[in-house]
């Protein structure tokens, strides 16, 4: 093989693995990633549902908040922010010993710049993904 050939060869070969590569995709950020997450980290608590009947559940002192009815317990508007806030664990309203995780120490996936108002937040990907499977369950 001429050595032009096998440049040719080498540079083609080098950005079809680039452009295989998983850590250059664009992170999943959808409703059903989302899904998978929650059916991963949540369900034992929460129930697959949604509903706060998981087998986890018990024993907690209470049930866990019914999680399809966040926009109805908030005025029809499904509150993103707050539900984040929860998840990552900055936000929680009870006691700081309270039983759910704070599942913002585990890591929640690669930061994505999200902008609102003109100013960009970075926000894990994995929290994006939660909180839209969260939304599109709202009854």
């Amino acid at each position: 093989m001429r050595p032009q050939t096998r440049l040719i060869v080498a540079v083609a070969t080098t950005a079809l693995v680039t452009a295989c590569s998983p850590e250059l995709l664009e992170p999943d950020v959808s409703a059903e990633h989302g899904e998978r997450l929650y059916l991963q980290k949540c369900a034992v608590c929460h129930g697959t549902d949604g509903t706060g009947a998981g087998v986890a559940s018990l024993g907690l002192g209470g049930p866990p908040p019914d999680l399809t009815m966040l926009s109805a317990r908030n005025g029809g508007v499904y509150p993103e922010t707050f539900v984040m806030s929860v998840i990552d664990g900055f936000n929680r309203r009870d006691h700081p010993s309270s039983a759910m995780p704070e599942f913002g120490n585990e890591g929640l996936g690669p930061m994505v710049q999200v902008e609102e108002d003109g100013i960009s937040t970075p926000i894990p990907s994995d929290l994006i993904a939660l909180s839209a499977y969260l939304e599109g369950i709202q009854q």
